[in-house]
């Protein structure tokens, strides 16, 4: 049995070789998407990979998505590899069509940012752009205290303290939704939705369209990190607890949980891939989940976020601070520690078995 661990990366073009590498082994049909202006620290070239498995025309297609948000595809690389590398005739029955995306946001990857080169948060961005942008009031009243003009005690203090009044009126978790849920009037700012489609979510959308408009039945793991106890994996479904699309993810993972009734550990958002996807697939039956994976504490994650928007969009990424800032980002959402790893494929095995059971189950 192969080491779980050697599934883990130390950087995106690691993670990128591993992957191929993979999927070369699985005799899977591979693709690459080269990113027409973005590179990475030392120039070098970046590609979204999407390796394909199973007939074109199956009735079920498994899709699974890393590196949404780019810093956060270390874990997702890891369990798309350690699947490539499954042994299980279980897990890859010759009648599903398996669809990977890897690295979806090769530039926050490489750059160890959450952030596409548009300071753009990717799971924000799936909204209309032909129309007024939705508002995010809370985060008008805390927009200096989420990016400030520098990182000194002084500002940062005055930050604690308008959270600290944000929250004596409104609640944390309305404090959380301010600042998470996303905003479209600051792009200098954190979690901003981009004014245009980013060249990312078309990738996204082409690749969908194009591998799995045929499924009857379409299931799709995305996986993230950061949020949750650490090396704890949450299951995450935006759909409301009363849907047909909620049950059959209950049915599939029987400990997921809603952002719209307020037992997931993350805020209800806008804007995201996981909304988007039933969508582009009209004639399908979609089951959608996030596989969230603990990390470090709120605050710790939400500091290292903070201090990256400041150094790209205030500070210099090659300069003096850009060294402690990168290892705290990357810290944050990849603790490289062996424990934490090995929960993470445990975990993502199952959530992956289990979804190709639910999918199987109908035909």
């Amino acid at each position: 049995m192969t080491n779980p661990l050697s599934f883990f990366s130390a950087g995106y073009f690691e993670a990128r070789d591993k992957f191929l590498a993979a999927a070369k082994r699985r005799r899977c049909e591979l693709s690459a998407h080269l990113h027409p202006h973005a590179k990475g620290p030392n120039g070098e070239d970046l590609t979204i990979d999407v390796a394909t498995s199973g007939p074109a025309h199956a009735a079920a297609g498994l899709l699974l998505i890393s590196g949404t948000h780019g810093v956060e595809g270390y874990a997702g690389s890891a369990c798309q590899i350690g699947w490539l590398n499954t042994e299980s005739d279980l897990t890859w029955p010759p009648e599903l069509r398996v669809v990977m995306i890897h690295a979806l946001n090769p530039y926050g990857f490489a750059w160890n940012r959450r952030v596409t080169e548009d300071n753009v948060d990717l799971n924000r961005n799936f909204v209309s752009h032909n129309a007024p942008y939705p508002a995010n009031d809370g985060y008008e009243i805390l927009k200096t205290a989420i990016a400030p003009k520098d990182l000194e005690p002084d500002t940062l203090r005055q930050g604690s303290e308008l959270f600290r009044d944000f929250i004596k009126e409104y609640g944390p978790f309305t404090m959380q939704e301010a600042v998470s849920k996303g905003q479209y009037a600051h792009p200098d700012g954190m979690y901003f939705g981009g004014t245009r489609e980013q060249w990312s979510a078309g990738i996204v959308k082409h690749v969908v369209r194009r591998e799995l408009a045929h499924c009857q039945r379409v299931g799709v793991v995305d996986f993230h990190t950061g949020l949750g106890p650490y090396g704890h994996g949450e299951l995450i479904s935006e759909d409301a607890t009363g849907t047909a699309a909620y049950a059959r993810a209950k049915s599939w993972w029987p400990d997921v949980c809603s952002t719209l009734s307020g037992d997931s550990v993350s805020a209800a958002v806008m804007g995201s891939i996981d909304s988007c996807l039933p969508d582009l697939l009209p004639r399908s039956e979609v089951t959608v989940g996030c596989l969230e994976f603990g990390t470090v504490s709120t605050l710790q994650v939400f500091d290292a976020l903070r201090a990256d928007n400041w150094l790209h969009t205030r500070g210099n990424p090659h300069g003096a601070d850009a060294t402690s800032i990168k290892a705290q980002i990357r810290a944050a959402f990849y603790p490289d520690q062996d424990d934490w790893k090995e929960m993470i494929w445990a975990r993502g095995e199952i959530v992956m078995t289990q979804a190709v059971q639910g999918l199987m189950a109908r035909t």
